[in-house]
């Protein structure tokens, strides 16, 4: 069941509360949970004004930018942990490709790929709870050939880090790390078991005190309640998180949260307004389900984001790239910080 909308803040209620709210933040205040949940619980017919509000912000700290960002699945399946929403997990029996670590040579095809694809940041993303040495020498062997032949960012997501690893990675070249809080340290339990939220945010602080960048969203639409999403929105603002994708849970037959969606394109931009009121200096990708729940309002999202990714997810498809490269263009805005 999708949470029910909550009655506004009596300060909330037209569109220059919106404004008003913009340029507390824009002046350095922060906004309190309070506001974060009457974001979300916003009437349709102030969701222009919403947008128009958040898109200040956006524009004031990127300007009329968009970050390309190209996902690699360097290995997929065979993992050991439960999230309900994964179709990699060992719970999960959903028909997906399986492979260990890939080969040097597919990884700097990939890399290939996301330097023509216009991107910035190259993604290097393995399944499981925790890399193996095996793993860890693959991307640390790696990521200096990368960096050396397209002159790309790294951002590594590899599971659960201890200091050491964390330290080898930053020596390797690596720019930043990914490790999702995907919800609420409530709600967390509801959709993983073999790991804690806190396990998850003890690897986000070894990845910060190895002088990394922190990479770190979730995912909208697992049965959380309002509550929930602006309580992760907040954890990531006390992490100080430099890059936030924001998932809306594209269900996948064979796991435990197959057919559960409920999202509907205006509930997915509410979300990202409330994470840019949030968190407005952080860059805010639109993640996995961007297509499959914003759908003819993608364009929209880009005026409270400043990311995407170009090309496929994990074991989902995205759409054309060159669609991407049209909706960017047609709204005014530039690809920035590609390497070619």
């Amino acid at each position: 069941m999708i949470p029910s909308a909550i009655e506004l803040n009596p300060d909330m209620r037209s569109d220059s509360d919106w404004k008003t709210l913009a340029n507390r933040v824009l002046g350095g205040q922060s906004i309190t949970r309070e506001q974060a949940i009457a974001i979300l619980g916003s009437a349709d017919d102030q969701l222009l004004d919403l947008i128009s509000s958040a898109y200040r912000i956006r524009h004031h700290y990127f300007g009329k930018t968009v970050q390309l960002y190209f996902l690699m699945n360097a290995k997929s399946g065979l993992c050991p942990e439960d999230c309900n929403y994964c179709s990699q997990s060992k719970i999960s029996d959903a028909p997906i490709p399986k492979y260990n670590i890939l080969s040097r040579d597919k990884l700097l095809d990939g890399a290939r790929l996301a330097a023509e694809r216009q991107s910035k940041t190259y993604c290097i993303v393995i399944s499981g709870r925790a890399p193996n040495e095996r793993e860890m020498k693959a991307v640390e062997t790696i990521v200096p050939q990368i960096k050396e032949q397209y002159g790309l960012n790294i951002c590594a997501c590899l599971g659960l880090l201890d200091e050491d690893q964390a330290k080898r990675l930053k020596a390797a070249g690596v720019d930043k790390v990914n490790h999702n809080l995907n919800t609420s340290r409530e709600y967390y339990p509801e959709i993983c078991t073999t790991h804690t939220f806190d396990d998850r945010v003890e690897t986000l602080k070894n990845v910060r005190k190895a002088g990394m960048e922190l990479c770190s969203g979730g995912i909208i639409g697992m049965g959380e309640k309002h509550e929930d999403i602006v309580a992760m929105a907040f954890e990531l603002n006390e992490l100080a998180v430099e890059s936030i994708p924001l998932n809306f849970l594209h269900s996948i037959d064979g796991t435990p949260l197959e057919r559960k969606e409920y999202l509907n394109p205006r509930d997915c931009l509410r979300a990202l307004c409330m994470f840019r009121f949030v968190n407005p200096k952080s860059e805010l990708r639109i993640a996995g389900g961007r297509e499959r729940h914003l759908r003819s309002m993608q364009p929209l999202g880009l005026y409270i984001a400043n990311s995407i990714f170009v090309g496929d997810y994990l074991t989902t498809e995205g759409q054309p790239p060159q669609e991407d490269y049209e909706m960017i263009h047609d709204m005014g805005f530039e690809i920035t910080g590609s390497c070619v």
